[in-house]
């Protein structure tokens, strides 16, 4: 390239003005920026002063969250509080001196599961009674003594007595084993089988007794004593046998009215009357024993 040449380029270029490039948003889109930056200030705005006012309903504290507290052994619940779905916890406990209440419009279950989930043990509190479902079921005092138990094998009365209260007594399917059957003081004691047999058996001996009143034995058919290793004893000032039969004797010269008479024993063991004379008369009434 001459020199010529290049000095004609650099004048040209001299001559000609400097471009300017502005920078920023102008325009529409200023007004838009505008815009939007508003309307997120006043969302933000929106926000906080939402959060601010369910802060005050819900009364959050430091502490928890209204009659909610959280504390170091666990959450404390003040007033009525109402569960919609199932409630999981380890203790459930009243403050010192409350009451604790379940209150449900359809009823209150407690349930207890094993480690492979299953129901072992359950309570149900409804409206048709109380029913409970476990293995095992004990009843026992303040001092820690067995009042009532209950398993597939027994059922326990640990309580120094038993009261049955009831107009019928108490209605037993089966065998009932017990070393003392006694009434309530001015009450009379009564045991009854309606339609089947009544038993009392006891290897040692049973012993009925009536301090201040009368024992009395009655029966449609036949009342038996019997002891097949020992003996009966009757030991009493007076005993009576009422309506025995009279024997018969062959009919005499002359007859008197006789108003003492002897207790004869046949060889089956009838007994029966005969008048007595100067000596046995039993073998002339001997009529009864054929």
């Amino acid at each position: 390239m001459t020199q010529e040449q290049c000095t004609h380029r650099n004048n040209v270029q001299s001559s000609e003005k400097p471009h300017v490039y502005k920078v920023g948003i102008y325009g529409w889109r200023k007004r838009c920026l505008y815009f939007f930056v508003l309307l997120l200030m006043i969302l933000i705005l929106v926000n906080l002063a939402l959060t601010i006012w369910i802060v005050k309903v819900m009364n959050f504290t430091i502490d928890g969250m209204g009659n909610l507290r959280i504390t170091e052994k666990g959450l404390k619940l003040e007033g009525d509080s109402e569960f919609l779905q199932p409630l999981y916890a380890k203790e459930i406990q009243s403050r010192p001196g409350s009451p604790l209440f379940l209150q449900s419009s359809k009823n209150v279950s407690v349930n207890i599961l094993n480690g492979k989930n299953q129901l072992v043990t359950q309570l149900i509190a409804g409206s048709n009674g109380v029913r409970a479902q476990g293995k095992m079921l004990e009843v026992k005092s303040s001092t820690g003594k067995l009042l009532f138990s209950a398993d597939d094998q027994e059922v326990v009365v640990g309580a120094e007595r038993l009261r049955v209260t009831g107009a019928e007594g108490a209605v037993f399917t089966n065998s009932v084993e017990t070393p003392h059957v006694r009434a309530e003081p001015f009450k009379e004691l009564r045991l009854e089988s309606p339609t089947r047999s009544l038993y009392m058996e006891a290897p040692k001996g049973i012993q009925i007794l009536a301090e201040a009143g009368d024992i009395q034995a009655t029966c449609r058919s036949d009342l038996r004593l019997e002891s097949k290793d020992g003996e009966i004893t009757l030991d009493a000032r007076r005993i009576r046998l009422l309506r025995l039969p009279e024997g018969k004797a062959s009919p005499s010269g002359t007859t008197t009215r006789q108003t003492v008479y002897e207790v004869c024993v046949c060889p089956n063991g009838k007994l029966f009357l005969s008048q007595a004379g100067t000596g046995s008369t039993c073998q002339i009434s001997n009529n009864v024993c054929l």
